[in-house]
């Protein structure tokens, strides 16, 4: 599978004594969602590969499949030249302390650099003594009430983050118009149709009928309305002039035989 964003550019991820498989293979995934492909793993516990790791990682198989292992996080930092460290808490070390988007914002204004961010255990994180090894930390606008994060959750914030702060965050779709913009023909065209049904049904009342036509245009107006719009209105405005089915009555009511 060819990767959209090649390492080096991009920063590696580099997980620290990871435990649950389920972590890595959706750690994964929220890398490659955000088109992240390097992972590090520095001494994952009860060895690597891990049962049950591919299916957590839903398809996003090339990163596991390209995942370095390290003995230490000195070995997996060793290559880098800028590296963050992600904590919850304060650590009392005087380094820089950002959030994920100023971090990132960082991060891609170094991309001739390479750049490791490292994610600790599943239950107690980074020691202080990674922390130390990091030039920066990052941590996680999280509600003081419940500030816990999945490891894979705080990949995905910034794997988003990076992908916007390196402005490769393009929409997949718009949802932008297929149709033009009506015409004033085709406008006026439906506005005779429809005040024409509303005549012949006895909507306006004899006095107020113009300017109950000029508020209904205006409704229509502010609808900015397309040709397939008003295709569909006088399409259903025929609709209600055809005549009724023969199995209809005037009054609508059931006949008993």
């Amino acid at each position: 599978m060819s990767l959209e964003i090649p390492p080096g550019i991009a920063p590696a991820i580099i997980l620290v004594e990871p435990q649950l498989a389920e972590n890595i293979g959706m750690t994964a995934r929220a890398m490659a969602n955000f088109g992240l492909s390097e992972l590090r793993l520095v001494n994952p516990k009860n060895g690597w590969p891990k049962k049950g790791v591919r299916e957590a990682a839903s398809g996003a198989t090339h990163v596991l499949d390209a995942a370095r292992i390290f003995a230490s996080v000195p070995e997996a930092i060793s290559d880098l030249n800028y590296v963050l460290a992600t904590t919850a808490r304060e650590r009392g070390q005087m380094k820089r302390v950002m959030g994920p988007d100023e971090a990132m914002t960082e991060v891609a204004a170094r991309a001739d650099q390479r750049v490791g961010i490292l994610f600790g255990r599943e239950r107690v994180g980074l020691t202080n003594d990674e922390v130390s090894l990091a030039d920066a930390i990052v941590t996680f606008p999280v509600s003081p009430d419940f500030p816990s994060l999945n490891l894979a959750q705080g990949v995905l914030l910034t794997a988003y983050e990076w992908r916007r702060a390196a402005g490769r965050a393009r929409l997949p779709f718009s949802g932008e118009m297929h149709s033009p913009p009506a015409t004033r023909a085709a406008l006026i065209s439906l506005f005779e149709s429809l005040e024409s049904a509303l005549d012949r049904a006895g909507y306006f009342p004899a006095d107020k009928r113009e300017i109950m036509a000029r508020n209904m245009r205006d409704i229509l107006h502010r609808m900015a309305m397309t040709e397939q719009d008003v295709r569909t209105l006088r399409g259903a405005l025929r609709a209600l002039n055809l005549p009724r089915s023969r199995g209809g009555t005037d009054d609508g009511a059931s006949r008993l035989g």
